[in-house]
């Protein structure tokens, strides 16, 4: 799509937006929602607890290493027509998980999900910068930021809701057949309305730096996501240190395809862009608060003995507050322009420690008071929902529309990495401090050691945003 056709927008925009959010929702939906299942499907499928990691680590390794992928493939072949490829196999993807007979089939069918999520998610991001005018950039990456957040946190509390009524006998299996009407109705509401136009009068799809990209970040990611569960084997570093040997290989790989007039997967020259580099150093630090959900269950569960969907509805301050930032965006830019973002960070950084001085504040095993909590709560969710859609504008903005999906596949593929390495490195922390104890006092210890650390991230990446807001770097 060319610079003119941005400035006289399609009058559809909106409502193809609408449509592509789905992409947006669904993945993140479907990566919460199965942690509160995860007992069920022991129980019924006879899941081991590699099986059961399986289950997460299936989707979440095989959707990270193709969102790149998935992004650039919406840039040459058209965001509409990837969009449903993506969305129809996610469909297939999740008939086959509800209907899994073993635990391997279901694992078959979450790696499905992963990789047709990476197809179908990029798509929504990238139409902000390709098919919006700037004037109407902020409120789409509100609406953006909104719907991704939200899903996170719905997750947590529908899957608990969900299994509870034991929807036609189903149990577990309705987290996935769930997405189906969800599917088929987007697929009759959104093909009429979704152009398939072309934004690069190429179409010649780089397959050598697909495959790179894909097994440089699945070095990476692969130990992040297993490594410390499995105590972190030789195998484990081997592939963390061949993943820095594989993205030297992966760069040179595309300067010089970019040189030779090939259309690279992605364009060095593009992520040269200035202030980029540390744009994607913000998003690598928003999502430390990624392993938030897991932690903070976990104390819940084991030290203040809440029930799984008690659990899930303590995160719905959360929720409101991540609604709630978005819809502020807008207003916060008129008054504060690009400080909204490293505001929004420092907000959830405040809200941590007021978490942990609430949690000190009352003796071991008691849940504080349910007022304080979702204040807090609510704080961090509020700072959450106004640092990712004004993030997600310091990265794509510095790229041409032509690009969009791929800076889109790099930005969410960056968050995705984020949320690897807070599991990896904070969980490995929250682990370390607790031990071989199971006790209230040592889970409580840990939550509020790792608590910290996720502020820290957080503060960190609201100093960087800082300088790029006062260097006028937007």
């Amino acid at each position: 799509m060319s610079r003119d056709a941005v400035a006289q927008p399609d009058p559809r925009r909106w409502a193809m937006f609408v449509i592509l959010l789905v992409g947006a929702f669904l993945p993140p939906l479907d990566f919460f929602i199965v942690n509160v299942a995860l007992p069920s499907i022991h129980t019924e499928l006879q899941a081991s607890a590699s099986a059961e990691q399986l289950v997460i680590s299936a989707y979440a390794g095989l959707y990270a290493v193709t969102l790149i992928t998935g992004g650039r493939l919406g840039d040459l072949y058209g965001r509409g027509q990837m969009f449903f490829i993506g969305l129809i196999g996610f469909g297939v993807a999740s008939l086959l998980c509800g209907f899994a007979g073993s635990p391997w089939v279901l694992i078959a069918g979450r790696a499905l999900q992963g990789v047709t999520a990476a197809v179908m998610a990029p798509q929504a991001l990238a139409s902000v910068q390709a098919i919006f005018p700037e004037s109407e950039k902020p409120l789409a990456l509100s609406l953006y930021g909104a719907v991704f957040g939200l899903a996170a946190v719905i997750g947590q509390a529908l899957g608990g809701i969900l299994i509870s009524l034991n929807v036609l006998g189903l149990g577990w299996r309705v987290i996935f057949l769930i997405n189906l009407p969800v599917v088929a109705l987007v697929v009759v509401v959104g093909i009429p309305l979704l152009k398939q136009a072309r934004v690069r009068p190429s179409t010649r799809l780089d397959l050598g730096g697909m495959a790179l990209s894909v097994v440089c970040l699945g070095a990476l990611i692969v130990p992040l996501i297993l490594g410390r569960e499995a105590g972190w084997p030789w195998w484990s570093w081997l592939s963390l240190i061949s993943a820095l040997l594989l993205a030297r290989w992966f760069w040179r790989y595309e300067a010089n395809l970019g040189r030779s007039g090939g259309v690279p997967l992605i364009d060095p020259a593009v992520l040269k862009a200035p202030g980029l580099g540390r744009a994607l150093t913000v998003a690598l630090l928003l999502y430390s608060i990624g392993v938030f959900f897991l932690l903070f269950s976990v104390y819940l569960q084991q030290a203040l003995h809440a029930s799984a969907l008690s659990a899930g509805l303590v995160f719905l301050p959360f929720g409101a507050g991540l609604l709630l930032g978005p819809l502020m965006t807008p207003l916060g830019k008129r008054v504060l322009g690009d400080y909204v973002n490293p505001l929004g960070m420092a907000l959830e950084s405040i809200g941590l420690l007021g978490l942990v001085w609430l949690i000190l504040a009352v003796p071991t095993g008691v849940q504080p008071s349910p007022v304080t909590l979702g204040l807090m709560l609510f704080v961090i969710g509020l700072g959450q929902g106004l640092a990712l859609p004004t993030l997600m504008r310091m990265v794509t903005g510095r790229v041409a529309p032509a690009y969009a999906g791929m800076i889109a596949g790099i930005a969410s593929s960056t968050l995705q990495l984020s949320t690897a390495l807070s599991v990896a490195v904070i969980g490995g922390v929250f682990y370390t401090v607790l031990g071989a104890r199971t006790d209230p006092a040592a889970i409580t210890q840990a939550f509020i050691v790792a608590a910290l650390c996720i502020a820290f991230c957080l503060a960190a990446g609201a100093g960087v945003s800082a300088t790029l807001a006062r260097r006028g770097l937007r």
